[in-house]
């Protein structure tokens, strides 16, 4: 048994046990090879190779956080909301030493300083009114792992000092309590904010940005990887028909030409949502420009198309998705008789 044996069984006692035993040695044959694909199929979606894009910008991003990943360095990642920073804290923690163990995940903008404090460190049972039971901070909790403190510049000033703390010694006192606890913890935070103008305004610790920013990466805006956004587009594409039991969608040429025209000032979250809105609403089998947003397909005009026939076919394109092609409803919410319908239609080859 200690040389890694399952179990045995005494002459005389097989004909009862060794069924049961059987049973149990393939029960537990399977959990383990179960545990094995999970952590594999785990491995593959918090890996580098998950980030998808050739575009310069992202790569360059990408070879940073492989080299910071094998260190215990506390990193800062900075960009507009939804570049990603979130999957890249992820992949950073799972190529790291750390990567078996807890990735905790905490936005500093979601809570109330008394909440956010609670949460981080946790507090002792009547520190205030309701704690009724000790509990135990993320902090605590993310022992050992990895805690992404996402929206950091959103932190409360008091916070920010414990916050320092942590970093400087990997200590901390739950609220209410005068014991010190010491943790093994990799902080990884991120923010769209300029920090340093923040410091200047005297909104954000100068101190704490220093031991924050000891590693630095400034993840590109979908603008600036625009040479990415087919990819994505079609990525996205593939993830949602699977998720809807759709088959996947053709992206016709004037359906990613919108694409690349958009500004994106949500950037990759705000692609997704759209790609996703595209394939509910989709049943075709292709998706073109009249499956987006209005805004989306007049971006997708040239400067000699954007005239006030190309804005009239687009909003006239979208009326009659709206109605399901009920061309009495459609021209009642144009404001314009069937027959002028009927010729617009003609006209614009709808």
């Amino acid at each position: 048994m200690r040389n890694g044996a399952f179990d045995y069984i005494t002459k005389g006692d097989d004909n009862d046990k060794i069924i049961p035993l059987l049973h149990r040695a393939l029960e537990k044959v399977h959990l383990a090879r179960k545990l094995e694909q999970l952590q594999k199929q785990v491995g593959q979606k918090y890996s580098f190779e998950s980030i998808l894009g050739d575009s310069v910008e992202i790569k360059e991003a990408i070879a940073l956080a492989k080299k910071v990943a094998a260190t215990d360095a506390t990193v800062l990642l900075l960009g507009e909301t939804g570049t990603g920073k979130e999957v890249f804290a992820q992949a950073i923690h799972h190529n790291s030493n750390r990567g078996n163990k807890t990735f905790i995940a905490v936005n500093c903008s979601a809570f109330t300083k008394e909440l956010l404090e609670s949460e981080l460190f946790g507090h002792k049972a009547g520190a205030f009114t309701g704690a009724v039971k000790d509990k135990k901070g993320l902090f605590e909790e993310a022992h050992g792992g990895t805690i992404f403190l996402d929206e950091i510049g959103e932190m409360p000033a008091e916070l920010q000092a414990k916050l320092l703390r942590v970093l400087e010694s990997g200590e901390f006192i739950k609220v209410g309590d005068t014991k010190t606890i010491k943790v093994n913890i990799r902080i990884i935070a991120a923010t769209n904010r300029d920090l340093q103008k923040e410091i200047e305004r005297g909104q954000f610790r100068s101190d704490l940005f220093y031991r924050l920013s000891v590693f630095q990466i400034v993840l590109p805006s979908l603008r600036e990887r625009a040479k990415d956004i087919p990819a994505l587009a079609r990525h996205f594409a593939e993830l949602f028909a699977a998720k809807t039991n759709k088959p996947v969608p053709l992206l016709q040429k004037d359906y990613l030409e919108s694409l690349l025209h958009y500004n994106w000032p949500g950037n990759i979250r705000e692609l997704k949502n759209i790609i996703e809105r595209s394939v509910i609403l989709n049943d075709a089998g292709k998706l073109t420009a009249a499956d987006l947003p209005v805004e989306l397909q007049s971006s997708g005009f040239s400067f000699s198309a954007f005239d006030l026939a190309g804005v009239e076919k687009t909003h006239i394109q979208k009326v009659l998705k709206h109605t399901n092609g009920n061309k009495t409803e459609a021209a009642r919410l144009l404001n314009i008789g069937l027959t002028t319908l009927y010729r617009k239609i003609e006209e614009y080859h709808l």
